[in-house]
């Protein structure tokens, strides 16, 4: 990645993880509009490395969810596909 990317998700990393500790939700679109009026370009980047991290969660946390659930319910029937 370039310096911009680098350094927006860097922030969007800091920003997200701050936001989950304060229980902020609004906080990761006040650091957006705080470098937007300063640079568009890192405003932009930032969000999509916001975007791209936070979807990445989500996929991370559907994934184990299912990994779970088949884990479940191969333990309570082994007979059981994990694909059920």
């Amino acid at each position: 990645m370039g310096v911009v990317e680098d350094l927006a998700d860097a922030l969007a990393r800091d920003a997200i993880e701050a936001a989950e500790r304060l229980g902020d939700d609004r906080l990761v679109e006040e650091v957006a509009k705080v470098i937007g009026a300063g640079s568009t370009t890192t405003e932009e980047a930032y969000l999509t490395a916001v975007r791209v991290r936070l979807a990445a969660a989500r996929g991370r946390k559907y994934l184990a969810e299912r990994i779970a659930k088949a884990e479940a319910a191969a333990e309570s029937d082994p007979a059981e596909s994990p694909r059920s």
